[in-house]
């Protein structure tokens, strides 16, 4: 089941639309990752404190991801996605106003409960528009809003974090959030071609069905091994680089922006390569060569900062680069008439591995008597491990849509 064809220019407005609101989501996440030395400082909270903060908005995610299984496949999505993002748009803008952990606390949790349906309900409008065969450079474009949000929205943040107030970032996302509202209800078509689907399951009817098939729950494993590698890292990169590597508050946006900029060159390229060489091969290249930067980064010890740019940005590319031919598998997985049912699951299976692995990662490094952050090398081994185990999943899905004979 698809939708219409639309013509290549509306599909790339539709691409492009969908990718701002990803970069406001993925950036009212990201944000918080960077100014974490500023929030355990401001609020007095311990590291691990700080990974709950990171854990309750994706726990969050997944809990609202559950609940919007009944519902997902019963409205078009257009109109269910800029309603989700207005109220993502308001959360966000409870975040700015906070006056203290327990404040910042719920406005995070109810950011996470709507943004974390917002992403699933975009990747299940990408898979529902864009044939298989061109959904690996349609994810590409949609997710270079992570590079965008790293290249522009991280450094931008942090410099009104700096000279404003961490308040501001999350003031100047919520701006932006209304204006991309408006342009959506503007650019969006019409996305209604599932509910004219004859002999459509109940909510609950579409859940069980989701869950009974076994391609289905491969694919929630291989979507947590995906998160799980990456959030055991990546929410203490900051205070890691800070304490143990010697980067000041001035040099860290530096990580984002040369990052960023170099992930938003290779989105494009491993989408393409993804359409080319196959997705499941492309995926497994890429989670083999992130290993080497993710283990690098947790034993950095103190370094120039150029060396230290390689590094983070070798990170930046290959993490963000497996999720390209990742969430088109996932996507693929699923039987096209529950995809909407599927996708709002897989976004709580993935929130919830991310929220385990920032918990769990909070609680694996320490601070000896200096304030230096010991065992971070540890959460990057298990990081590491778990990506290699996603390569043995991903080459057991069956993929929907996938020409015979062809690898996915």
């Amino acid at each position: 089941m698809t939708h219409p064809t639309l013509s290549a220019r509306r599909e790339r407005w539709l691409l492009l639309t969908i990718a701002g609101i990803q970069f406001t989501h993925i950036l009212d996440f990201m944000i918080m990752m960077p100014l974490g030395p500023q929030f355990t400082r401001l609020f007095a909270i311990s590291d691990a404190q700080f990974g709950l903060l990171v854990s309750a908005y994706t726990v969050s995610a997944g809990v609202s991801g559950l609940a919007a299984a009944t519902y997902v496949d019963r409205f078009d999505r257009k109109r269910l996605l800029l309603a989700l993002y207005a109220l993502f748009a308001l959360a966000t803008l409870a975040c700015g106003l906070a006056t203290d952990y327990g404040f910042l606390m719920a406005a995070r949790v109810a950011a996470g409960m709507f943004g974390g349906v917002l992403s699933a309900l975009s990747q299940t409008i990408v898979a529902d528009v864009v044939p298989f065969e061109r959904r690996g450079r349609a994810m590409g474009i949609v997710m270079s809003s992570f590079s965008f949000s790293t290249v522009a929205g991280v450094p931008m943040g942090l410099y009104l974090a700096n000279h404003l107030g961490w308040q501001a970032a999350f003031f100047a996302i919520a701006a932006v959030s209304a204006l991309l509202a408006v342009g959506a209800a503007l650019t969006l078509p019409r996305l209604d071609h599932h509910l004219r689907v004859a002999d459509r399951p109940s909510a609950f009817r579409g859940i069980a069905l989701v869950l009974s098939e076994r391609n289905h729950l491969e694919a929630f494993g291989f979507s947590a091994l995906l998160m799980f590698a990456g959030f055991l890292v990546i929410p203490f990169i900051t205070i890691y680089m800070q304490t143990n590597v010697g980067l000041t508050d001035a040099q860290i946006p530096m990580l984002y922006l040369v990052g960023g900029l170099a992930t938003l060159f290779t989105a494009r390229l491993f989408g393409r390569l993804s359409d080319r060489l196959g997705k499941v091969r492309t995926f497994s290249m890429l989670a083999v060569a992130v290993n080497l930067p993710l283990m690098a980064t947790t034993l950095l010890p103190s370094a120039p900062l150029p060396v230290v740019l390689v590094v983070s940005t070798l990170l930046f590319v290959f993490l963000s680069g497996r999720m390209i031919p990742g969430m088109a598998l996932i996507t693929s997985a699923a039987q096209p008439a529950l995809r909407g049912t599927f996708m709002v699951l897989n976004a709580a299976v993935q929130s919830a591995a991310m929220g385990l692995a920032a918990f769990l990662g909070g609680l694996i490094i320490s601070r000896d008597a200096a304030g230096l952050v010991q065992h971070y090398w540890v959460s990057g081994l298990v990081g590491a491990l778990a990506s290699l185990a996603s390569i043995w999943v991903a080459r057991r899905l069956v993929l929907h849509g996938a020409a015979a004979g062809r690898p996915g």
